[in-house]
């Protein structure tokens, strides 16, 4: 990281403060909404990409183990019905993933969708990381992610400030697929949320 990149880091924390709110769900809370998934051991890395210069805005991993969960550090996504243990995501059901790749793909912004199988041992690290991580302040999803994958992957992914030099990473280890999902929806991603009702999309899908 240059200079001038680090001591632009320095005063957006100096703005915006170092310290990260805790959100809690409560243990029924996060029992209730616990959903496997059928597939094998995967991790999906999202990153969100400006169609304008094609510059990274966000990281975050989706990790297919005991459970699915998405880790979202300093993430806006929130939803009633979806518990949140510091930045992790519980019950995410296939709609739930769906909503929230919809929610960051928008006439400004889309997502680079990165996947890897690997093995149940290797996914409950990647689980057992992101629930320790804690509260991420503002601007360092990408930061907080790669520390995190580069324990899973040492030698092949190192700590990044860069959203996109993660995903670049990522790219590189084998047997890693990638797809690229765009929206051209209103830049005002809240609505997608704001709509979606959960009970409502399983009525849809299972008629």
């Amino acid at each position: 990281m240059t200079r001038v990149f680090a001591m632009a880091f320095c005063a957006l924390f100096a703005l915006t403060g170092c310290a990260a709110e805790s959100v809690w769900a409560t243990d029924e809370e996060v029992q209730r909404a616990a959903y496997t998934h059928d597939g094998p051991p995967r991790l999906t890395l999202f990153t969100m990409l400006n169609n304008r210069n094609g510059n990274g805005a966000h990281t975050s991993l989706m990790i297919n183990g005991a459970q699915r969960i998405i880790y979202d550090p300093a993430g806006s996504f929130a939803h009633e019905t979806i518990p949140e243990r510091n930045d992790v995501l519980y019950g995410v059901t296939p709609q739930v993933a769906d909503v929230y790749t919809r929610f960051h793909a928008r006439e400004t912004f889309h997502v680079k969708i990165q996947t890897l199988d690997v093995t149940p041992e290797l996914a409950a690290r990647a689980a057992a990381l992101v629930k320790q991580a804690g509260p991420v302040p503002g601007a360092q999803c990408a930061y907080s992610t790669s520390a995190v994958m580069a324990q899973l992957f040492p030698g092949q992914i190192t700590q990044s400030w860069l959203p996109k030099k993660l995903a670049d990473q990522f790219g590189a280890v084998p047997g890693v697929s990638e797809r690229l999902l765009h929206e051209y929806d209103s830049d005002d991603n809240s609505k997608v949320l704001a709509e979606w009702n959960p009970d409502q999309w399983k009525a849809a899908t299972t008629n």
